[in-house]
């Protein structure tokens, strides 16, 4: 049987691939408008018609996103999310929140588990921004500081497949609950809810721990049942 050799990196594939490390590494964070074409072309050491190939493979991977005018733009942090983006967005909010369900209930579980003091502190941290959000009646700052409650108790689960792919989804699930906070009478209705989480991951008593996220799922699912 004969092997072919493998082919080297097209100068296109080997740009493609040191801007996703300059995104990935967060040298270049979500948000973030990329240098100008020839400060590129310098620093990759290529001709504008291969960094421009570069750029539109990255957008329709949906890395990057350009706006007539004003430049090109970060808009994700890896192709995946880039992925979960779109397609989270073509789904309804009870598939995502079945989605969510699974992900932070085997979460709370090994958290309660495997948590360190290190994740005890910044789960207080992140749990007492939530708590400060409420307090300000500050619906975006809540929708922000609960996903980096979740993200902390995904970290303190320490599965490194199990937070890779919540870090890759973080992007799309703000929009979910970004969306059922603007549902919501009051921004904090479940945030008893969330101190008894962080409680029982605490406490290492992981049965608590997943029926408080049992508890706040099936309060979202009501109130979208209610907005049918």
């Amino acid at each position: 049987m004969d092997i072919s050799k493998t082919s080297r990196l097209s100068l296109v594939e080997q740009v493609v691939s040191q801007i996703e490390s300059l995104i990935q590494s967060d040298t270049w964070p979500v948000g973030t408008r990329i240098p100008p074409e020839l400060d590129l072309m310098k620093q990759f050491d290529v001709s504008r018609n291969t960094l421009r190939e570069a750029i539109r493979a990255l957008v329709h991977a949906g890395l990057l996103q350009t706006k007539q005018g004003s430049g090109t733009f970060v808009c994700s942090s890896s192709i995946l999310g880039a992925a979960f983006y779109r397609r989270i967005k073509k789904a309804d909010l009870l598939e995502t929140l079945e989605v969510r369900h699974a992900l932070e209930r085997e979460a709370a579980q090994l958290a309660a588990i495997r948590r360190s003091e290190e994740d005890v502190e910044k789960l207080r941290n992140c749990l007492g921004s939530c708590q400060a959000a409420v307090q300000n009646k500050d619906r975006q700052q809540y929708a922000e500081a609960d996903i980096q409650l979740h993200k902390a108790i995904v970290q303190a689960a320490h599965n490194s497949i199990l937070s890779d792919l919540y870090e890759h989804m973080t992007e799309a699930l703000q929009i979910s609950v970004q969306n059922l906070v603007d549902l919501t009478t009051d921004a904090g209705f479940h945030e008893d809810i969330h101190s008894q989480l962080v409680t029982s991951i605490i406490d290492k008593r992981a049965d608590q721990a997943m029926d408080a996220v049992n508890h706040y799922i099936s309060e979202f699912k009501e109130t979208l049942h209610m907005e049918e």
